[in-house]
């Protein structure tokens, strides 16, 4: 049997625990697309560069992170919107991330300008 003895030593495996559960969980893109064309492509367009009103964000090519924890703080009614909170309260967990995956693969249209 090893035994670990030291403190570093111990918060680093427990590190490595965690993000080899994390991974096991990843996020799948074509459940993303699938819940995204039932749910969300009435206002944010199929390629989630939102074509039907200006108003509505463009979600392709955000950051997966920024896209799972707006949806998840819509759901929890941290973030105000009564659309998105109604869109958002059915999600589970890996719905949101599902979807926050797909909309970040997606090539966005969003550009500065020079």
């Amino acid at each position: 049997m090893i035994r670990i003895h030291s403190l570093a030593t111990k918060v680093a495996l427990s590190f490595a625990m965690v993000a080899a559960a994390t991974s096991a969980q990843a996020a799948d893109i074509e459940k993303g697309r699938a819940k995204a064309d039932q749910v969300c492509a009435a206002c944010h367009g199929k390629d989630g560069n939102t074509p039907i009103d200006p108003s509505y964000p463009k979600l392709a090519g955000q950051a997966a992170d920024y896209l799972y924890h707006a949806l998840r703080d819509y759901r929890s009614e941290a973030r105000k919107n009564a659309i998105m909170a109604g869109m958002a309260k059915p999600l589970s967990d890996a719905d949101m991330k599902n979807l926050a995956a797909y909309y970040a693969s997606l090539p966005g249209s969003l550009r500065i300008k020079p």
